[in-house]
């Protein structure tokens, strides 16, 4: 059986609430601040640059720099790498589960006979 290769950095920084949030603010505006994506969710700057580097790190976003702020967008390759991981993830655990089905139908059918 093969198993997705899944980069566990990657979803780490992709499986906090808040910072999907940020990637889907910043793929709606097509780039952002902390300071404007702190107006539009419900956290501080601090929080939001903390996040934004948590998401830098991964590859997700990548800032430049714009006066004393950096404005970030997201990196469209490394998105469609996760992407790809999820459907991959997505398809493996569909294939178990039609096999525990199988297995939980053969027992039932088993049992049901006696």
């Amino acid at each position: 059986m093969s198993t997705a290769t899944v980069d566990d950095d990657l979803w780490a920084a992709i499986g906090d609430p808040t910072r999907r949030r940020m990637l889907d603010l910043l793929l709606a505006d097509g780039a952002g601040t902390a300071t404007t994506l702190s107006q539009r969710i419900p956290v501080t700057r601090q929080a939001v640059a903390k996040h934004l580097a948590v998401l830098d790190r991964a590859g997700l976003v990548h800032g430049t720099a714009e006066g004393r702020e950096r404005r970030y967008r997201v990196d469209d390759a490394q998105l469609a790498r996760a992407v790809a991981q999820l459907a991959a993830v997505g398809s493996e655990w569909d294939a178990r589960l039609r096999r525990i089905k199988r297995i939980a139908e053969s027992i039932q059918a088993r049992v049901g006979s006696e």
